[in-house]
């Protein structure tokens, strides 16, 4: 049997697309040892530059690894985004494919030729190889985004948005719950604008309206909702739903109008505050966001507008992104670029308001007994079990530490309802108390 070797990088959209590739290969065993495969495949991302620089290396790295006469093949963003430069430059790769042709990956390792077919892939009804666990999968929503954001190269290189039909993730959902998955993250890069060219203003209404009917489905979340396309009715559809957590994850990338209005985000500054308070005051809610810093013309006052936000309103969790300056977008164009100093020194002062931000957050669990899935993944610390709150979601929001459980033998990629009796630095620490 032939090996495979797939490095998966950038975000999860990027993850159910290697999925789909696993899938399409599924006669090849999956190696981590990578001078031990036949064919090793790196999904790359082309985001940011930092994303970019990461792609890069990963293919420098894994090509003096390879041994010799076996297949080096470049997918994903990066290589649709820069699909002529790479072709020529890069003479370590042996194939090279963008992101429309992901479903078609076992003909393009077969006939050892480059393809970038136009339209931008939308999984459907292929069978995917989840990976990372047994229990949870992301279902991507669509492909592609109709906003304008100015710092934003997406729209250039993936397109005007697609969405999936509801049938084909109804069908997905199902079958994917036959085979033991119960917790579902709907991501993509606008999922609240889901079916929208499809003339349906409120698509995520009619998935939740759908999911909540599959039989086993237990746990489930939204990812990227958008100021302008996320309706107060939305919001409180999610809050009214039995099976879909409080969970917000809304990047509202500033507060200041002025900077809203330069990155073309279309929300400003107090409909994004509506918003915020009807997801905060929920019931347990879950509100995370993310900010850029730095963006042209960005002024210390309103730096110290967005530092004073992010220092009232209670967020979960928030991702900070220094701004990237990627050609073909609105922002490269602009002056008033800020130098990358200030920009290190702004992230450093909203490091030290997001820390306090997620300490409070935290120190909110404790006392509490929450809904737990214990990991399948080992924990870095050997005598704990590590877990999450079945309301977050994987990687991004944290680990719990299990160091004690009245229940025997608790299993891994299980539900259990857990005390929690300590908050030690960013991790919480609990006891099982039952099976939930």
């Amino acid at each position: 049997m032939k090996k495979l070797h797939l490095v998966s990088l950038g975000c999860n959209k990027n993850l159910v697309d290697s999925e789909v590739m696993l899938g399409k290969l599924k006669d090849y065993e999956i190696v981590h040892d990578a001078s031990s495969a036949d064919v090793l495949i790196v999904n790359t991302c082309g985001f940011i530059g930092s994303a970019k620089e990461e792609s890069l290396q990963t293919i420098f790295s894994l090509h003096e690894q390879r041994k010799k006469g076996s297949l080096l093949v470049v997918s994903g963003c990066l290589s649709e985004r820069y699909k002529e430069e790479l072709t020529k430059e890069l003479k370590e790769v042996d194939i090279f494919t963008g992101v429309g042709d992901y479903d078609k990956i076992d003909e393009i390792i077969r006939q050892r030729k480059s393809q970038f077919s136009p339209k931008t892939y939308l999984v459907n009804d292929e069978e995917r190889i989840i990976t990372g666990s047994t229990t949870h999968a992301y279902i991507k929503l669509s492909e592609g985004c109709n906003q304008t954001c100015s710092f934003c190269a997406i729209p250039g290189f993936k397109g005007k948005l697609l969405s999936r039909t509801l049938e084909s993730i109804k069908k997905e959902v199902e079958h994917l719950v036959k085979n033991g998955f119960f917790d579902f993250s709907f991501i993509s890069q606008d999922s609240s604008s889901f079916l929208r060219d499809q003339n349906e203003p409120e698509g995520l209404i009619k998935l939740i309206d759908i999911v909540e009917k599959i039989e086993g489905v237990k746990s489930a979340r939204i990812l990227y909702l958008y100021p302008t396309t996320t309706s107060n009715t939305l919001i409180q559809r999610i809050i009214d739903s039995s099976l879909f957590h409080n969970y917000f994850d809304m990047p509202i990338q500033h507060i200041s109008d002025a900077m809203l209005k330069r990155m073309k985000r279309g929300a400003l500054k107090n409909r994004i505050i509506e918003q915020l308070t009807l997801m905060r005051n929920a019931p347990d809610s879950f509100v995370r966001t993310s900010v850029i810093v730095g963006h042209p013309k960005e002024s210390e006052e309103e730096f110290l507008e967005l530092c004073d936000f992010l220092k009232t309103f209670d967020f979960d969790r928030v991702n900070i992104f220094a701004y990237s300056d990627e050609e073909d977008t609105l922002a490269y164009e602009m002056d008033g670029k800020i130098e990358p100093k200030i920009i290190e020194k702004r992230i450093k002062t909203l490091d030290k308001i997001i820390a306090k931000k997620h300490q409070k957050s935290l120190s909110k669990e404790l006392n509490k007994d929450i809904i737990v899935i214990t990991q399948e993944e080992n924990s870095e610390h050997e005598f704990f079990i590590g877990a999450r709150k079945l309301a977050w979601a994987p990687e991004i929001d944290g680990e719990i530490l299990i160091n004690d459980s009245e229940v025997k033998n608790p299993r891994l990629g299980k539900c259990y309802k857990v005390k929690i009796t300590e908050l030690a630095g960013d991790k919480l620490i609990g006891t099982i108390t039952s099976v939930a």
